[in-house]
């Protein structure tokens, strides 16, 4: 069929159980060890299957000598049955929390710089509304949060969208840039020099990101462009802890987001050298599934991240 009533899976009377079979299919690539995991017989399981590709008029599976590997119609349904068998879940979820006098219980995904300020200012504002509301935050690279997302395990996320393959559904909302800023020790020798320039800095010993990270390359790129050569006495980590113990125990120099920077110094661990950097990450905003519908509690988290973003930036 070319087109399939939104429906469809109403008059298919699509089963829970057929949702589970095409994740342990994913899973196992064959089709007893699925039909075993499940407690099924191996005909049931194939009947279930074909009865599915019958109504739906696509393969979801190829059927290999050794196995069966999911076609691109496969691999769609089956990362839609994640996302059902995973709403169904929270939804029970929910009505627990519920019952207990809770308000509901939210799912949110997170990079590290809007969690310093962003996050916290928003989850404070929910808190007096909804004291009792319970907020998962999982704090990670774009990249692992968009998976989370894409498998139904985040009601929505803060990061930076990624161009690939499967990013089509989503909705996202842009929030302000990440500029980029030089951090040291405090009375670093560094902090009283006036008219700091790119030059100044370079010779210095530096923790970077790793080689192959998105900030590093940038970084690299900017003394390329002044005419100066990289860093060559360097530390590579991403750990925060060792590098604000490294930073406080050496002259060493670090470059992070300025929204980062701003909060360490703050609290009177590092301070942010006088030089404006030419280097700054893409913009970070809010990415959510574009059909997946927000439970009460995540709409009003997403209304306060909304409304603290509006207030700082």
């Amino acid at each position: 069929m070319d087109t399939l009533n939104p429906n469809w899976f109403l008059r298919a009377r699509l089963k829970t159980r057929q949702l589970l079979l095409l994740i342990a299919l994913d899973e196992q690539r064959n089709i007893h060890r699925a039909a075993e995991e499940l407690h099924m017989t191996q005909p049931a399981a194939s009947k279930q299957i074909k009865d599915l590709e019958e109504m739906l008029d696509v393969r979801l599976f190829d059927r290999l000598p050794r196995g069966m590997e999911p076609t691109i119609f496969g691999e769609t349904m089956i990362r839609h049955a994640r996302m059902a068998l995973t709403s169904l879940s929270l939804a029970h979820d929910d009505i627990v929390a519920l019952k207990s006098g809770l308000t509901g219980q939210v799912e949110v995904g997170i990079i590290m710089t809007p969690a310093m300020a962003l996050l916290p200012r928003a989850i404070a504002r929910i808190k007096q509304q909804a004291p009792l509301m319970r907020i998962g935050v999982h704090v990670e690279h774009s990249n692992t949060l968009m998976d989370m997302l894409q498998h139904g395990k985040l009601d929505f996320m803060i990061g930076r969208i990624l161009e690939k393959e499967g990013s089509s559904g989503l909705v996202y909302e842009e929030l302000t840039e990440e500029p980029a800023s030089v951090v040291a020790r405090n009375g670093h020798p560094l902090m009283s020099r006036k008219n700091l320039q790119l030059k100044d800095i370079s010779d210095q010993p530096w923790i970077l990101p790793p080689q192959g990270s998105i900030l590093r390359h940038r970084c690299d790129m900017m003394f390329r462009r002044a005419g100066l050569e990289p860093p060559v006495n360097t530390v590579d980590t991403t750990a925060l802890l060792l590098i604000t113990s490294l930073l406080q125990q050496t002259d060493s120099l670090h470059v992070m987001p300025t929204e980062v920077a701003h909060y360490y110094q703050s609290l009177n661990v590092l301070s942010i050298l006088p030089i404006e950097l030419p280097c700054k990450m893409d913009a970070f905003g809010i990415i959510r599934q574009r059909d997946h519908l927000l439970s009460p509690g995540a709409d009003m988290l997403l209304k306060a991240v909304l409304a603290t973003a509006k207030d700082m930036y």
